[in-house]
């Protein structure tokens, strides 16, 4: 009797492990995207902790950062923000989306409006004296967008004759690279605070050519291909990296950590399919990001 009864216990005790141990189990998988533990006061801590992140990105470049019909963007630079918050333990749906033109992208990043800045954001050492960068993840070169049956412009040089206007975007790098080639600057250089606007200058005749780089270009052109072309090839290399606040050394680093394991595991190549990439450009080679 006595054995018989030790040997109930001993199996009642069996199965209390085994149901602990189930519930152990669930308790992990359940415990979801902020079981992630990162170092004490970093801000990767404060984020996963949070269960929130806010982010800058662009809401009117078609294949990189372009409000779709959901009423959120789509595009290349929000996926591969998408591919870091992941990493952070932070679920999708708990990212607040915040638009970022070229003109306020060090202002939002500085003042902590947002945690994160993925916005074709051509890194400059001018611009690491407010914030800082990490990456690059893709190399994009300027160009310039004219109308289909537009002959005359060919390149930049184009516009040395002063005769002939090409707009872009307040506060951008490709708006003070193109004054270069300018004769007359206040003439010729018109300005706006996003792309879509000097799309449509171009397409009213306001202006006679859009300059940017090439893959925000493409988006447009693969919109309307029996109105616009490229002219001319890439005059400039334009490293696109992720702004964060400055001197955060932690954070970039683990950026740039997640961006790496991004380019191994083919994440980073399948973003760029699934976005720009159906626009023509290429991708090329992973580049190597800067550990500054």
């Amino acid at each position: 009797m006595r054995i018989t009864r030790v040997a109930a216990l001993a199996a009642a005790a069996t199965l209390a492990l085994g149901i602990t141990a189930c519930g152990g189990d669930d308790a992990e998988e359940g415990a979801g995207a902020g079981s992630k533990s990162f170092a004490a006061g970093s801000t990767m801590e404060r984020l996963n902790k949070a269960q929130a992140i806010k982010i800058g990105t662009k809401f009117d470049q078609p294949g990189f950062g372009q409000k779709g019909l959901s009423g959120k963007p789509e595009g290349f630079d929000v996926e591969i923000a998408k591919i870091i918050v992941k990493e952070l333990g932070i679920p999708e749906d708990k990212i607040e989306w915040i638009e970022a033109p070229s003109k306020v992208r060090e202002d939002v990043i500085a003042n902590g409006t947002v945690d994160l800045v993925a916005a074709t954001y051509t890194i400059k050492d001018e611009r690491k004296e407010r914030v800082s960068f990490a990456g690059p993840y893709y190399e994009a070169g300027q160009n310039i967008m004219v109308k289909k049956d537009d002959s005359a412009i060919t390149g930049p040089d184009s516009f040395k004759d002063g005769t002939k206007k090409v707009c872009s975007v307040t506060g951008s790098t490709p708006a003070e690279e193109i004054k270069k080639y300018v004769k007359d600057v206040a003439t010729q250089l018109v300005l706006f605070d996003t792309y879509d606007k000097c799309r449509d200058a171009l397409k009213g005749g306001q202006v006679d050519a859009v300059t940017t780089d090439n893959v925000i270009l493409l988006g447009f052109i693969a919109k309307d291909e029996a109105l616009f072309k490229l002219t001319g090839a890439n005059f400039t290399k334009e490293p696109y990296g992720l702004g964060v606040k400055k001197e955060d050394t932690a954070f970039r680093n683990f950026i740039n950590d997640t961006l790496e394991k991004a380019f191994a595991d083919g994440s980073w190549k399948k973003a760029w399919d699934g976005t720009a990439g159906k626009f023509g450009a290429e991708l090329g080679t992973a580049p190597t990001v800067n550990r500054y």
